[in-house]
């Protein structure tokens, strides 16, 4: 998978303060490719070898429109945001996502852009931020409540 960032300035390198961190700060957004080789990869790495991931015709079997990406593979790529945004991912202490739409995965050599992206929604004791996250590929929402606890400086 291949990730371009857009979005915010990047940070000089450190983790943000919470002190400047304000609600509605929107992170840098991340966008990945996914391609049908990406999945045979994660399937491997996982050993989550459902067909729905890649067979076309088990999927259209099961009513979907075609190969899907694994959920766990669409989350991880989502934490980026995160990672990237906080530095060190031992900050994040807490990431939940509620799929609204799978990812569906052409069978070409560009797959489909998935872009990830987050917003401070609240600031917390303890110097904890919640963030907001959204997934958009083929331009429909892929993550709903999608949320994560990250504690900064």
């Amino acid at each position: 998978m291949n990730a371009e960032h857009t979005g915010s300035a990047v940070r000089a390198g450190g983790v943000p303060a919470y002190d400047d961190v304000e609600k509605g700060t929107e992170l840098p957004s991340v966008t990945v490719q996914v391609r049908r080789e990406d999945l045979v990869r994660y399937a491997g790495a996982s050993g989550d070898f459902n067909r729905i991931h890649w067979n076309a015709r088990v999927a259209r079997e099961v009513g979907l429109p075609d190969v899907i990406a694994h959920g766990m593979l669409t989350m991880g790529a989502g934490a980026r945001v995160l990672t990237e945004w906080a530095v060190d991912p031992a900050r994040v202490v807490e990431y939940s996502v509620r799929f609204t739409r799978p990812v569906t995965v052409p069978d070409d050599d560009e797959g489909v852009a998935v872009t990830f992206g987050g917003k401070v929604a609240d600031k917390l004791p303890d110097r904890v931020v919640r963030v907001d996250l959204t997934a958009v590929a083929d331009g429909a929402k892929v993550f709903g409540a999608a949320r994560a606890m990250v504690r900064l400086d």
